[in-house]
């Protein structure tokens, strides 16, 4: 019926059988944004931020986040991550997010490194919209992914 790969020959819904697939080393580069004031980027830039270290439990709530794409994500496979490493860049009116993830396995880490910068930059927001409620979170997307029968990949510039 389809020859999309969540999909059945009746259209159902379904896991992928990643059984057959060889282990190989994957990593997979995520990056996202979040535009905020100058005051509150400076508040987060400086630890002022009533909330505490914005920066280091949005990295804590990334790295966790990335453990439980397969709960949060329908039709995910559970991995065994290896590394999950995320840079926080603090700008002038914002924070940049990427987040890298890798592991030997069947399947590729893409998700699990999109999940883990969303649920940085949403941490981001929490802890700091006391100080500008009108941030906003964009640019999330893939930039590279390693590894795997597709292939190298990288986003063009």
């Amino acid at each position: 019926m389809s020859e999309l790969t969540h999909l059945d020959d009746r259209g159902a819904a379904r896991m992928v059988d990643v059984g057959g697939k060889q282990v190989t080393a994957r990593e997979a580069v995520a990056r996202g944004h979040i535009s905020m004031s100058q005051h509150a980027a400076a508040a987060i830039r400086d630890g002022t931020a009533k909330k505490g270290d914005v920066l280091a439990v949005a990295r804590v709530a990334g790295i966790m986040a990335s453990k439980r794409t397969s709960d949060l994500i329908p039709l995910c496979h559970p991995l065994p991550l290896s590394r999950v490493e995320i840079d926080l860049t603090v700008e002038d009116a914002g924070v940049t997010a990427t987040a890298t993830a890798t592991t030997d396995g069947k399947t590729g880490v893409e998700m699990e490194a999109l999940t883990a910068v969303s649920t940085a930059l949403l941490t981001i927001y929490d802890m700091a919209k006391a100080l500008d409620k009108a941030m906003v979170i964009n640019d999330i997307r893939l930039l590279s992914k390693r590894g795997g029968k597709s292939g190298d990949w990288q986003r063009e510039a």
